[in-house]
């Protein structure tokens, strides 16, 4: 069988956990400030935080721009569902709208969507490939977008319009404009989950690039305090010498990420641009044999301004209804070959059906989602397999 998405875990990698284990240093500590470090360069930015997950880290940041009860945050209806659920834990209103044929979140869109109650606008970089940043940011400093916004609280007033935090999950690498990801806004939050590019087996990372009137340095220390429950000083800091007394500043939370998976993220980003170029392979592989059939959309992945990170390749099949995209599937998966959907509309998913939200005001979104299968792309995927995997594909179609 060959599988969708498996971590690369090798010697390396092993050694690097077992030196942390060996340190007598596991939770938070040097190895993940080096991560942090090694991030911020990475992407030229001027901070950046580890935590447990995308999901914490965009909640953090919700939270730390003050949205609650009454507010609303812009999302594509195209999106995991953790998109949404950390508006929610706010107590705020996810504000959905439909995305492009490129499966990013639709501009036009966002402009129709704004009210005195938009707080954030979160773009989220589908497959790795990134959102017309360039649009966005003009949108909410554009006089009339400004004039709509209502801070309530003194960090909204020194922004004085609407955030704009990108959900980054898939897109750690991918390039706009020749900027990498994690730079291209605000905030931008990575996912370092299992199946990314890069893994810490579960973490993320905050990319703080806050205009000037910010000090990302002050916001950094003030949010790695809210990720230890408020915490003045992590385990580390409290163990030096005479260090041990603490305070607790605010009732804060708990997602940090600990040494011990900050130690798989430092192999994993000091080889990335390896790991980036075979991931790039096999996309050029998907697309010589799928480009020259008519019945297949290949995903944009490299443009003139854009590059992807190679997440995931979603690959579309024309004319076709979401059911026989499932009878394709399955003869795919009969083949002993595993594909996946990337992902399932937020208006589709019970909980946000029942509280009001209708796939029909997305139609674009539906007509993405129908006609999707997502391929395997990962480092130890051989060509061979490649092949095995477009043949699957290429049968199970003609066969349905």
């Amino acid at each position: 069988m060959i599988p969708f998405s498996p971590p690369h875990i090798d010697k390396k990698i092993i050694d690097e956990v077992c030196a942390s284990l060996q340190s007598g240093w596991i939770t938070t500590g040097p190895r993940t400030r080096k991560l942090e470090t090694m991030i911020a360069e990475y992407c030229a930015v001027p901070e950046v935080l580890c935590v447990s997950s995308n999901s914490a880290g965009m909640e953090l940041m919700l939270r730390w721009f003050g949205v609650g009860p009454g507010d609303e945050v812009i999302i594509p209806a195209y999106t995991y569902c953790a998109t949404a659920n950390v508006v929610v834990h706010c107590g705020a209103t996810p504000v959905m709208v439909d995305v492009n044929d490129d499966f990013c979140i639709n501009v036009e869109a966002i402009r129709r969507a704004i009210t005195p109650r938009t707080k954030v606008i979160m773009p989220v970089d589908i497959a790795g490939w990134p959102c017309d940043y360039d649009a966005i940011n003009a949108l909410v400093n554009e006089p009339d977008i400004q004039c709509l916004f209502a801070p309530n609280n003194d960090i909204q007033q020194s922004l004085n319009r609407i955030l704009v935090l990108s959900d980054a999950a898939h897109s750690i690498g991918a390039r706009y404009h020749g900027k990498r990801t994690g730079g291209l806004t605000d905030i931008s939050v990575f996912s370092f989950h299992a199946v990314k590019n890069i893994t810490t087996a579960e973490g993320g990372a905050i990319c703080l690039n806050l205009p000037a009137q910010f000090d990302n340095n002050l916001i950094y220390k003030r949010l790695k305090t809210l990720s230890l429950h408020g915490q003045s000083k992590d385990a580390f800091e409290k163990t030096q010498i005479g260090n041990w007394r603490y305070d607790v500043v605010d009732v804060g939370y708990k997602c940090n990420m600990p040494d011990v998976l900050a130690a798989i993220g430092l192999v994993e980003l000091e080889r990335y641009d390896t790991v980036l170029e075979r991931r790039r392979r096999i996309f050029e592989l998907y697309d010589e044999a799928f480009s020259s059939h008519p019945q297949f959309q290949t995903p944009l992945h490299r443009s003139a301004d854009r590059e992807s990170s190679y997440h995931v390749y979603s690959l579309r099949i024309n004319h076709i209804t979401e059911e026989v995209r499932d009878c394709i599937m399955q003869r795919i998966f009969e083949q002993e070959v595993a594909v996946n959907v990337h992902f399932i509309p937020l208006p589709l998913l019970s909980y946000y059906r029942n509280a009001g939200y209708q796939i029909n005001h997305y139609p674009v979104a539906y007509d993405n989602f129908a006609r999707e299968i997502s391929l395997p792309v990962y480092f130890n995927l051989t060509d061979e397999q490649v092949h095995t995997v477009i043949q699957a594909v290429i049968n199970s179609v003609k066969n349905i």
